[in-house]
């Protein structure tokens, strides 16, 4: 069995910020019924999320992953239960540990992997409704009790590295990967199943962010290419992209050479590795591989190009692929 389908807002840099709306407005027109809101350099997600909300009528809608060590938890919570009092709809959320380009250059804080497992947590307490006492080694809150409904929100962790797949695995409702071949989700899998099974629960649920572009249309594809530039160096990615046979690419963005010089390095096929791109039946052989990897939820990132604005044209064809 296919994966469900949902979507995740790209937030694309060569785009309009506003784009991301279209492309929320347009999943809700074509279906789809799950939607996921991070944060990069343009809105806040709680601001996005609650005009969304708003203005959408099917969309069940996820906020984040959340940078926990920019976000503190009295923070999250209150955000989460804002959106959801102010809209009337079911909010979830979902934390993760971001970029040191995020917290330290952009934020000014320090980045912290112990901070995910303390915030899920603590988290978890204050968006129950609970007043919350919890004094970790990287976060801590004490006696805030959410004035607003407790939305009892279910909490996704974002996870690549072992110790935040453990996190996710012992302490999440869902477990969210991005980026990802499906050999490494499978990877990923195996351990939070064995993690989630040493903890006495039962494994959460996974979702994979996926960029997609039916057909492959070359500004999506290039749109792709200058989206994975920043990734190539970084550690586990490019482990990841040396499994899937791109090892000169990895040797090569190693030596930090100059972004337009990786950009042209990058093939095609790399994409193809990581996308539901190319044809109907590409696209087919693309979801069965995730879903034999143990993912139960793909969140569609449709390029958002001159071809295609929003990703309309993808989400579209996506449906009519998967029968949805």
């Amino acid at each position: 069995m296919n994966p469900s389908l949902a979507v995740s807002l790209g937030f694309w840099q060569d785009r309009p910020p506003s784009e991301a709306l279209l492309t929320a407005r347009l999943a809700d027109e074509t279906g789809y019924r799950r939607l996921w809101i991070g944060e990069m350099a343009t809105y806040d997600s709680f601001a996005l999320a609650t005009r969304i909300a708003t203005t959408t009528t099917n969309l069940h809608l996820t906020i984040g992953p959340l940078p926990v060590a920019v976000r503190d938890p009295m923070l999250i919570a209150r955000g989460v239960a804002s959106v959801a009092d102010l809209s009337g709809k079911d909010i979830d959320v979902a934390l993760g540990t971001s970029s040191t380009l995020v917290v330290r250059d952009w934020h000014g804080r320090e980045w912290s992997g112990r901070a995910l497992r303390e915030s899920v947590q603590a988290v978890r307490s204050l968006l129950s409704g609970q007043k919350t006492v919890f004094e970790g080694k990287a976060v801590s809150t004490k006696g805030y009790r959410l004035r607003l409904d407790p939305p009892k929100s279910a909490i996704a962790v974002a996870a690549f590295g072992p110790a935040a797949v453990r996190t996710a695995a012992q302490f999440g409702d869902r477990m969210v990967l991005n980026l990802i071949t499906p050999r490494s989700a499978a990877a990923l899998v195996e351990q939070m199943r064995h993690d989630a099974a040493e903890a006495g629960r039962e494994p959460p649920k996974v979702t994979a962010w996926v960029i997609a572009a039916v057909d492959s249309a070359p500004d999506a594809i290039e749109q792709f290419r200058r989206g994975v530039v920043g990734y190539l160096a970084a550690p586990g990615y490019g482990e990841m992209f040396n499994e899937a046979g791109f090892e000169d690419l990895v040797t090569f963005a190693r030596t930090r050479p100059h972004p337009a010089e990786l950009l042209a390095a990058i093939p095609e096929e790399l994409i193809h590795s990581i996308g539901l791109t190319g044809d109907a039946a590409s696209i087919k052989a693309q979801l069965a591989a995730y879903a034999a990897a143990g993912i139960d939820e793909i969140a569609v990132v449709p390029a958002s190009v001159d071809s295609d604005p929003g990703g309309r044209r993808t989400l579209t064809a996506l449906q009519r692929i998967t029968g949805e």
